[in-house]
């Protein structure tokens, strides 16, 4: 298996990227592509019919459309961002590279084949504005690149063995779900936040981004040998969560609990425990990821994400009706009136990664945090660190819930706001890099 890992990173990979899928897809060429032999251009539209794809006429089973240049663009109508996220909206966005269309799932795929670099630099500006700093882009870039051909080795690797992860569980008291790398199968990536966000040439602002692409051409974060699982997140709240509090229970040394902070404290508290992670919620502690510098904050986040505000520590209300009415629509279950939401297991960031919903009518047991999240919102809550305040308490049933919380994400992995503080400081890429990954190696696995 080492042999077959080394050659299939010999030279620079092309990825498969999941754009889109529809019923009816609008698409058009800004230069000119083929089709088999046939030269393709301007406006197109592909329909479903059955398992088919319907093209002009003809039905096909799959198209590939080949670029003629290697600048050659195409557009695609209605791309979907921020899928179930409180800033969903669609875009006419513009990629390069090659487009397959396939039937899967009962839709058309729309998939984007493209060299490794060229995605990488779509992923910089969309995940963040090309006017960060140079070392945090850098260090972007290395965290991506490496996140991404951990994937796809993984995707190799299994294709090899036929097999594939579980990723619920789900039983009369509990349905504990993750999601992950494992969601997709036709496909790399996605282009969503479930993935990376991947936004073809839309969001290519200057060539700073490509700079950072350029001097760290190649560079992945290593272990023992393997590329890493790169995870990152918006803010960590002031600690970053381990992996398995988040997925499954793989143990990545790599990605630990630690501090966003210059230096380790001789301790920290034991977020595990509710009592501590309340008492740090409460508290606003000093971190990198800690900041209201707006400057640094329109550096890293895109228009659509500085509509968050108060994401190191926030608050979310609800009402008994609107409380039981939204767990009953996210979670498919009628608790009947809410009396509690109860954390029966916490990581150490303070995530809370199984929650109980005690009602009325039924208790249930949900986990991990992003099915937590999912379900205490009509979007995505902004993280699983939280405790509840209950009042207005009528005949032993609360009226009024609170939520107060820490961080925005999963924070695993790099803390994408305190870094860019780290970047404003003066910390070089590779520094960067070591504190939110103890221990790597930055290695380049192509020229």
């Amino acid at each position: 298996m080492a042999d077959e890992k080394q050659l299939l990173w010999q030279s620079e990979p092309k990825v498969r990227v999941g754009i889109v899928h529809a019923a009816v897809l609008q698409f058009s060429f800004n230069q000119p592509y083929l089709l088999k032999d046939e030269e393709v251009m301007g406006k197109q539209e592909a329909m479903l019919n059955g398992d088919k794809i319907v093209f002009q006429g003809i039905a096909y089973d799959r198209l590939y459309f080949l670029p003629q240049t290697t600048d050659a663009s195409f557009k695609i109508d209605e791309v979907t961002i921020g899928i179930a996220f409180h800033w969903e909206r669609k875009q006419v966005q513009t990629f390069q590279g090659g487009l397959e269309l396939i039937v899967a799932e009962g839709k058309i795929w729309a998939i984007n084949h493209v060299a490794v670099e060229r995605y990488l630099t779509s992923v910089i500006s969309s995940e963040m504005r090309a006017t960060s700093s140079l070392e945090l882009l850098k260090a972007h870039a290395v965290i991506s690149r490496s996140w991404l051909l951990a994937q796809m080795a993984h995707l190799h690797r299994q294709t090899a063995m036929r097999t594939q992860q579980t990723t619920l569980i789900d039983t009369e008291e509990e349905r504990i779900k993750w999601y992950d790398r494992d969601d997709h199968t036709f496909f790399d990536v996605c282009a969503d936040d479930h993935c990376q966000r991947y936004q073809g040439i839309t969001n290519i602002a200057n060539s700073y981004v490509e700079q950072a692409i350029l001097a760290t051409r190649g560079q992945v974060l290593m272990w023992d040998g393997e590329i890493c699982d790169a995870r990152y997140s918006k803010c960590c709240g002031g600690i970053m969560e381990e992996f398995k509090y988040c997925w499954d229970a793989a143990e990545n040394p790599y990605l630990a609990a630690l501090p966003d902070t210059p230096s380790l404290p001789d301790s920290l508290p034991d977020l595990r425990i509710d009592a501590n992670a309340e008492q740090w919620i409460s508290d606003s502690p000093s971190a990198f990821c800690n900041t209201k510098n707006e400057a640094v904050l329109r550096q890293v986040l895109n228009d659509y994400d500085q509509e968050t505000h108060d994401f190191y520590r926030w608050t979310q209300d609800y009402t008994q009706d609107d409380l039981s009415e939204l767990l009953r629509n996210k979670a498919e279950i009628d608790f009947g009136q809410i009396l509690d939401l109860l954390p029966m297991e916490r990581g150490k960031s303070g995530r809370i990664c199984k929650l109980k919903i005690i009602g009325s009518k039924r208790s249930f047991v949900i986990g991990k945090e992003l099915e937590i999240r999912r379900i205490l919102s009509k979007s995505h809550l902004y993280s699983s660190a939280f405790f509840v305040e209950k009042s207005e308490i009528k005949a032993g049933v609360p009226q009024r819930f609170r939520l107060r919380g820490a961080g925005w994400g999963h924070g695993v992995g790099l803390c994408q706001i305190g870094a860019a503080m780290m970047g404003e400081q003066g910390y070089a890429y590779d520094q960067i890099l070591q504190h939110y990954y103890k221990g790597v190696e930055i290695k380049c696995l192509y020229d």
